[in-house]
C-alpha cells in the first residue's frame, strides 16, 4: 500500500471508530454499522476525498461476524429450526412476490423498464442482482442505485422501527452486550482457525463465503465436544466498523443523483416492502412458536448481519434469524435470477415490451 493509500486508510478507520463511537454514544441503533457507514459516507461526499478500505479489512470483518454468529447456535437450534423452514420458506415466496409485483406495476408511470426495476427491487445481494441483469440487458447502473436506496432504507429504517417498537414493549436491552462477562480462552482459540479457514476456502465458491462459512463451521464446532471460547467485545466492534465503513465506501452522492426523481420511488417501494414484511413476521409469530422479534427480523428483507445484531438487542433469537435469513439469501441467490431470466425471456418471445 503505497504512503498516499495508507494515510487514506487511516482516515477511513479514523472516521469509521469516530462515527461508531458517537452513534454509541447517542444511542442508535446498531452505532458500529450504521455510524461508520454514515462517517465515511458523508465525508467522501462534502470533500470529495476517497475513501480507502482494502477488501482483506472488509473482509476480515465479515469473518469475525461469521464467528460471532455461530456462536450463538446450540444443539437446541437445530433441533428447533426443522418445524419453521417451509412456513418461512412460503413467507420468503410472498415477499419476493410481493416485490416483482410492485416493481412491475410501477413502470406503468416512470419511465423505467420492467426487467431494470424488478431487479432493482428484489432484497437479495446487490452485486448477485447487477450481474443477473446485465445478462438481460437491463439499465445495470440503475439497478445499483436502486438496490442501494433499497439497502440503506433497510439498514436505517428495520433496526430502528424494531428496536423502538419492542423498548416501548419494554422488551428490548439497551445494548448489545454478552450475557456472561467475558473470561479469556487462552489456547482455545486455536478453535477458530477452522472456520477462518473455511471462510477463505469457499470464499468465491459461495455467495457471501466469507460469512457464512465460518458462521456454519463455529455453528457445528459448538454443538461438538469442542469448547468453543468467547469473542472479546472489541474484536465485534472492530468486524462491525469495518462492515460500515466498507458499505458507506461504496455509496456515493453522484451515483443517488443518478438516479434522480426515481430514487423517491424506490425508497417508497422499499419502505412498503418492510411494512409487507412486518406483516408477514407477523403471521409467521402467529402460526410458529417463534417470538414477534425472531419471526419479524427473520422474514425481514435484511442485511443477515443488521437483522442478527437487532435480534440480539431486542431480545429475539439471534440463531434462528441467522439460520433462516441464510435460507433466505440462498433462496433467493441461487434461484431468483434464473426465474427472473426465464420469465423476462418468455415474455418477450411472445412479443410483450420489456424495455418502456
Amino acid at each position: 500500500m503505497s504512503e498516499t493509500g495508507m494515510a487514506r486508510f487511516i482516515e477511513t478507520a479514523v472516521l469509521a471508530i469516530a462515527g461508531g463511537y458517537i452513534f454509541s454514544v447517542a444511542n442508535l441503533p446498531l452505532p458500529w454499522v450504521l455510524g461508520a457507514l454514515t462517517f465515511v459516507l458523508l465525508w467522501q461526499g462534502i470533500t470529495k476525498r476517497k475513501a480507502n478500505l482494502p477488501p482483506r479489512v472488509k473482509n476480515s470483518g465479515l469473518i469475525i461476524l461469521g464467528l460471532y454468529f455461530g456462536l450463538y447456535f446450540t444443539a437446541e437450534t437445530f433441533m428447533l429450526l426443522g418445524p419453521y423452514f417451509f412456513p418461512y420458506l412460503f413467507m420468503t415466496v410472498l415477499l419476493i412476490g410481493a416485490s416483482i409485483v410492485i416493481s412491475i406495476l410501477i413502470t406503468n408511470w416512470i419511465d423505467v423498464d420492467k426487467i431494470t426495476s424488478v431487479f432493482g427491487s428484489i432484497p437479495g445481494g446487490l452485486t448477485e442482482m447487477v450481474i443477473a441483469s446485465e445478462s438481460l440487458n437491463a439499465r445495470s447502473s440503475l439497478v445499483v442505485i436502486f438496490q442501494t436506496v433499497r439497502l440503506l432504507t433497510v439498514l436505517f429504517i428495520v433496526p430502528a422501527a424494531i428496536i423502538f417498537y419492542f423498548n416501548a414493549q419494554g422488551q428490548a436491552g439497551g445494548a448489545m452486550a454478552a450475557e456472561e462477562p467475558f473470561v479469556f480462552g487462552g489456547w482455545q482459540y486455536v478453535w477458530f482457525l477452522l472456520p477462518v479457514a473455511a471462510g477463505l476456502i469457499v470464499k468465491n465458491k459461495i455467495p457471501a463465503g466469507y460469512i457464512i462459512a465460518p458462521l456454519a463451521v463455529t455453528a457445528v464446532m459448538n454443538v461438538s465436544p469442542a469448547m468453543l471460547p468467547a469473542l472479546p467485545e472489541i474484536l465485534l466492534i472492530a468486524g462491525q466498523a469495518a462492515i460500515g465503513a466498507s458499505l458507506g465506501k461504496n455509496i456515493s452522492f453522484q451515483d443517488l443523483r443518478l438516479g434522480g426523481k426515481y430514487c423517491f420511488v424506490y425508497f417508497g417501494v422499499a419502505l412498503l416492502l418492510i411494512f409487507i414484511s412486518f406483516g408477514l413476521g407477523y403471521l409467521l409469530a402467529s402460526f410458529t412458536s417463534l417470538s414477534l422479534a425472531t419471526a419479524v427480523l427473520s422474514v425481514a428483507p435484511g442485511g443477515l448481519i443488521e437483522m442478527v445484531l437487532t435480534a440480539s438487542v431486542v431480545g429475539g433469537d439471534p440463531a434462528i434469524v441467522s439460520a433462516l435469513q441464510l435460507i433466505r439469501i440462498l433462496v433467493i441467490i441461487m434461484f431468483v435470477p434464473p426465474l427472473l431470466k426465464w420469465y423476462f425471456r418468455k415474455k418477450e418471445k411472445q412479443g410483450e415490451p420489456q424495455y418502456i
